[in-house]
């Protein structure tokens, strides 16, 4: 292709163009895909034995399912396809998300679903103890989390020079007051900060929301402290997803699918999986593809309307 030209970057979405601002911090694209054209999943199943899937944009958008992808996952299922849920949704409890893809129509084996909310879990059964601040909104809820010494943190700057190190989980609540008091904190004296949702935004009914990766970049832009990131695209929700499937998983019949291109895409990329990317139903959807994939170097596998 081409290099794509300033003026149709102009139109791209703003997640896009702020992923490309911090692009040096992610994965490097392991190798292009042949971004192959097909309608959607039912199309080049063939070729795969495993699908991993995001959730918005992919299964659905808002608090409706995307039309016609439960049936067809249904019958992904039905023919012995292995289909899991990999996604950056870390601010709910597993059961909450369980109860959403039910009421969604769709039908997934608890261990199925793979979240960054879990490869943090994972992550803090390995920590050293340590009194934590927590940065999550009132559905945060400690399910799955292991016995944590950690406190809530809000308005006052006490309690961010209290704790030991941070635990970024959710952003519903936080604000820029927030922020800048654990900008101030981690200047004064830097510890640790791990990210449990490396997105920067999501998509929602009134606007795009601003994610916990979108803070936790401007964090080490003002304060040296570097996060640790736990989802997509780094490659320890791949590996807890992967680990799942077993020793033999063939990963060129793996087919991770996703509405992004820096996140779904490239993660997989790193991981070993082939990639497949939506354009019709999420973020890129009004974005024209392959300037996207020109000027980001990223290109997935295969191009898809729809799951």
């Amino acid at each position: 292709m081409d290099h794509a030209s300033p003026s149709t970057l102009c139109s791209a979405p703003l997640g896009f163009t702020a992923y490309e601002a911090i692009r040096h911090r992610l994965p490097a694209p392991a190798r292009p895909g042949a971004a192959r054209r097909a309608a959607n999943l039912g199309e080049i199943m063939d070729h795969f034995d495993t699908v991993l899937l995001d959730a918005f944009g992919v299964l659905n958008r808002g608090q409706d399912p995307i039309p016609g992808v439960p049936e067809r996952i249904a019958a992904l299922q039905a023919a012995g396809k292995r289909v899991m849920v990999v996604s950056n949704a870390a601010g709910f409890s597993h059961a909450t998300l369980m109860a959403r893809y039910q009421r969604l129509g769709y039908h997934f084996d608890a261990a199925d679903v793979v979240t960054s909310r879990k490869t943090l879990v994972r992550q803090l059964e390995q920590e050293a103890p340590r009194h934590w601040g927590m940065i999550a909104g009132q559905q945060f809820g400690p399910d799955e989390f292991p016995p944590l010494d950690y406190r809530m943190l809000a308005d006052d700057i006490a309690d961010y020079h209290a704790v030991e190190g941070f635990l970024f989980v959710g952003a519903s609540e936080w604000t820029p007051a927030r922020q800048d008091l654990l900008t101030r904190s981690l200047q004064a004296n830097p510890r640790r900060l791990l990210v449990a949702n490396p997105d920067l935004l999501a998509p929602q009914a009134g606007g795009d929301s601003t994610e916990p990766g979108t803070f936790a970049h401007q964090i080490q832009d003002a304060t040296g402290v570097e996060p640790a990131f736990y989802g997509k695209p780094f490659a320890n929700i791949f590996e807890l997803a992967l680990e799942r499937l077993g020793p033999g998983i063939d990963r060129e019949r793996t087919l991770m699918v996703g509405d992004t291109l820096h996140t779904d895409v490239l993660g997989g990329q790193a991981a070993g999986v082939r990639t497949a990317l939506v354009t019709q139903t999420g973020v890129l959807a009004d974005m024209d593809i392959d300037a996207a994939i020109d000027s980001s170097g990223i290109a997935p596998d295969w191009i898809i309307d729809q799951a």
